[in-house]
């Protein structure tokens, strides 16, 4: 059996369950791919996803699908997604074993 690209928390997949719903749309899913962007090179990027695109890796979690752009696969494997919520910040937050360092503001990450 073959293991999973990323991990998702209950907490992440709860809210994308909410935010698929929120939609007002039929989804196919939501995409996690890379960009480059930052002072340090990466960020992650997350979007309604309508249809699957060539290449993408496709993680099917109670009925969630999650769409992985093919060229950010071995960039997120061993990852994990999050979503957290505090005072000062909600949102989602990956714990990468691949990151090598982030930049001050912790908007982007170098492998």
């Amino acid at each position: 059996m073959r293991k999973d690209i990323i991990t998702l928390t209950d907490r992440a997949l709860k809210q994308i369950e909410m935010l698929l719903k929120a939609r007002n749309q039929p989804s196919y899913g939501v995409r996690i791919g890379l960009k480059t962007k930052g002072c340090s090179g990466l960020s992650y990027f997350f979007e309604y996803a309508d249809t699957p695109q060539k290449g993408e890796e496709v993680i099917d979690k109670e009925g969630i699908k999650l769409l992985i752009e093919p060229k950010a696969v071995m960039y997120l494997l061993g990852s994990v997604m999050d979503y957290v919520e505090t005072d000062l910040h909600s949102g989602f937050e990956f714990k990468n074993p691949n990151e090598k360092g982030r930049c001050g503001c912790g908007s982007s990450f170098h492998v």
